[in-house]
């Protein structure tokens, strides 16, 4: 498993619990509340209540791309320490090859010279 996405995950599962309550609205329409009610009443409200969903949905949306964009921006930092890393490694590797080759040299020269 990439190791970006446990902060990923982390940052969004808290919050998919309440964009999928916020995601489906209930409707108040029953049988008993459209009794004695003019036919736009349960209509009027339901579409009260999609709005209030929407405008609720978009605040977590909202909230959740902030999550993200501070997830993207701490797995970029990652990505950048983690190739600095790489890069002193590998001149620490070109370093103890120079350094192993001129060894090899010297030992040679000296078994050569006696």
């Amino acid at each position: 498993m990439a190791p970006w996405i446990i902060p990923a995950l982390k940052a969004v599962l808290p919050h998919v619990g309440t964009i999928i309550s916020a995601a489906k609205p209930i409707f108040t329409k029953t049988k008993s509340d459209s009794v004695g009610l003019s036919a736009n009443a349960p209509v009027q409200q339901q579409i009260a209540e999609l709005q209030a969903a929407a405008a609720q949905n978009d605040a977590y949306i909202r909230e959740l791309a902030e999550q993200l964009q501070k997830a993207v921006t701490a797995l970029e930092e990652a990505a950048l320490a983690a190739e600095a890393k790489a890069q002193r490694l590998v001149r620490l590797c070109k370093t103890a090859i120079g350094l192993s080759l001129v060894a090899i040299c010297l030992s040679l020269i000296q078994m050569l010279g006696r």
